[in-house]
């Protein structure tokens, strides 16, 4: 088992990363709170891991509330049902939340966490690639809102994180790329060697390879970890993990939260940011070619959706917790491995790469 430590003095919190761990009560059991627990699913994977999770909490007074599968569900009024579920038991300010899930449900119960009596205590069990590499490290948490994605929410950070790599193997393909993309991006932002070894093992990522998942978890783990122990609250650095999400949060709220899967628009998104790289002189056509090519492999979208046009893409990208002054802040690449944050590019050129339907 690998376990790494996200460096926040007392509030510091491990990760695990293994196969088998659900089913590891000595594991889990010394991050429970108290004697309630509230075990927050969907109807997706409550089926296939809930039985295993709730034989290690054996002996606990445990409830569970079943949400629906899908980003369109990340809403206020499903946070709501999460609340009356809290009381209708009552729970208890003791009481622990686990998330049992991917990124929607770690993301919506986090935030119900965050806020039910101020704050109990909150574990991630991430179960798809998306929340294990990305989603479930950091604290941030959030619904979404029909005008802009991830407004409304808190940074709250769990008490751990338990990454069952074996809870991939029922992972659809489409939801598989779409966490490819968020591994993708720890190379493109700091990381070329990273990157390289993408280039050589994304095949072998495909094909659900144990030991080329395990690495590339491992390896974006490390990177999240180190970044939010710099920067938990985005201050700085840690904005360098939106890469592409500007872009692709727009395309997810205007093609309508759940016909592109987040990855997906994350990905279009970075291919988007690195178009408008090159057009602003910092990277060749070459590397964007290359990032291109990778995402192809991975089996992720490269094409902008046709019914957004600028104005719209405009509007949106509006919308997003990095505008700063009324202008967009992106993160762009100054080469592939070198990302920074900017609003001191051309516009005209953000708008040809808005208009483009051809990025490579």
């Amino acid at each position: 088992m690998t376990t790494l430590i996200v460096e926040l003095g007392d509030r510091s919190y491990p990760i695990y990363i293994d196969q088998g761990l659900l089913g590891n009560a000595e594991l889990i059991r010394p991050f429970i709170a108290g004697q309630q627990v509230m075990v927050v699913s969907n109807e997706t994977v409550a089926p296939l891991y809930l039985e295993t999770l709730l034989q290690s909490l054996a002996g606990l007074q445990v409830t569970t509330h079943i949400l629906p599968d899908g980003e369109e569900f990340k809403n206020l009024e499903v946070l709501g049902s999460i609340f009356d579920a809290l009381l209708r038991v009552p729970c208890d300010r003791q009481t622990t939340m686990i998330a049992l899930g991917g990124g929607v449900v770690g993301d919506i119960s986090g935030f119900a966490a965050a806020c039910y009596q101020r704050g109990i205590p909150f574990i991630q069990i991430p179960t798809t690639l998306l929340a294990q590499v990305d989603s479930s490290v950091g604290g941030k948490t959030a619904v979404n809102h029909p005008r802009g994605k991830n407004m409304i929410g808190a940074f709250y950070q769990p008490r751990c994180v338990i990454a069952d790599i074996s809870t991939l193997n029922t992972l659809d393909d489409r939801q598989l790329s779409a966490g490819l993309a968020e591994v993708i991006k720890y190379g493109l932002i700091r990381d070329l060697e990273f990157f390289n070894w993408l280039e050589k093992n994304i095949d072998r990522l495909c094909q659900r390879d144990p030991d080329a998942l395990a690495e590339a978890i491992r390896w974006s783990c490390r990177s999240k970890a180190e970044i939010v122990a710099e920067d938990e609250l985005e201050g700085g650095v840690r904005a360098l993990l939106n890469l592409g999400h500007t872009f692709g949060h727009a395309i997810e709220a205007g093609m309508g939260y759940g016909n592109w899967l987040h990855g997906e628009a994350v990905a279009t998104g970075m291919l988007m940011a690195a178009d408008l790289s090159h057009r602003s002189g910092w990277i060749s056509r070459l590397d964007v070619t290359r990032i291109a090519e990778l995402l192809i492999r991975a089996g992720l979208p490269v094409t902008p959706p046709a019914e957004l046009d600028v104005e719209r893409y405009l509007k949106l990208m509006m919308v997003d917790k990095k505008v700063h002054n009324g202008h967009i802040r992106l993160v762009l690449l100054k080469d592939i491995g070198r990302a920074f944050i900017s609003d001191d590019y051309d516009h005209e050129l953000l708008r040809e790469t808005l208009a483009s339907r051809s990025l490579f």
